[in-house]
């Protein structure tokens, strides 16, 4: 099979390609900048935008399944442009199409592509544990987290574990029409999450609480827009069910268990200055 995956160098992306590649198929990673991928070298790499219709005739030339992310990887708005998308893909002979939603709700490309007559699955993950890298130079500099709501939980995913999914269900059959929330094996407060990065680093991280108004103050110095600011409180003080529930969505659908918190960090220590 050639497999087509958009937004090859992001989080998901990358595994993404990296597990397709082992598994044997063809794969064409789509990335703004070829030049700085750094993709493994059995990967066709090529320039291409999903917000950019012209690029995709040729991109999706000869796919057989495609992996597609729902939002502008710029800004993370919605795509615009679905049903342009969905129109190339089909022009080009695809038969199976994943996408990475980026929303709660279905945005335009989701709505085009149930309406196409392809086989689709929708992603939809909570949290990624990549999240924690925000943390990482305070930890690596000072070892200290500062972090408000402490009892806020998250049930945040691994990135490989998206990717898995990704990969089952556009490489193997009975995953048409299905939405698959994804998350990881435990729902972690942020003072559970500083702990466990202490324990792999062997070394005391302190959380310290911040207020309110401190982490809103810290939001908006960081250049967030006051519908981001509300977004994240609302995270975060009111999240929805689907944040903090655990579901056994991974292991169902790749024969094994979702990657723990303490294994991404395992793989990430160096960024928090571990070896």
């Amino acid at each position: 099979m050639t497999i087509v995956v958009a937004g090859a160098t992001g989080n998901v992306g990358r595994p993404l390609v990296e597990q397709l590649l082992v598994a044997g198929h063809q794969v064409r990673a789509l990335t703004r900048d070829p030049a700085r991928a750094s993709l493994p070298a059995g990967a066709q790499v090529v320039a291409a935008d999903l917000t950019a219709t012209a690029d995709l005739a040729a991109a999706f030339e000869g796919a057989t399944a495609v992996h597609l992310i729902g939002f502008n990887g710029a800004d993370f708005s919605p795509l615009a442009n679905g049903p342009d998308i969905v129109d190339q893909a089909m022009k080009a002979g695809v038969r199976k199409v994943t996408v990475l939603r980026g929303e709660v709700t279905k945005g335009p490309l989701e709505e085009a592509i149930e309406a196409s007559g392809l086989e689709w699955t929708h992603l939809a993950p909570v949290e990624f544990m990549s999240n924690a890298l925000e943390w990482a130079g305070s930890v690596k500099a000072e070892g200290v987290v500062r972090e408000a709501f402490p009892d806020a939980r998250s049930a945040m995913i691994h990135e490989a574990d998206i990717a898995a999914v990704a990969a089952v269900a556009l490489t193997g059959d009975g995953h048409a029409g299905r939405e698959y929330w994804l998350t990881g094996p435990q729902a972690l407060t942020p003072p559970e999450k500083v702990r466990t990065i202490a324990e792999v680093l062997g070394r005391e991280v302190r959380y310290v609480e911040l207020s309110r108004d401190e982490i809103v103050k810290e939001w908006r110095q960081a250049g967030y827009s006051d519908e981001d600011v509300e977004f994240f409180l609302t995270m975060r003080t009111d999240p929805p069910v689907a944040g903090y529930t655990v579901l056994p969505t991974v292991e169902e659908v790749t024969g094994r268990p979702a990657r723990t918190f303490a294994q991404w960090v395992r793989e990430h220590a160096a960024a928090f200055g571990g070896p």
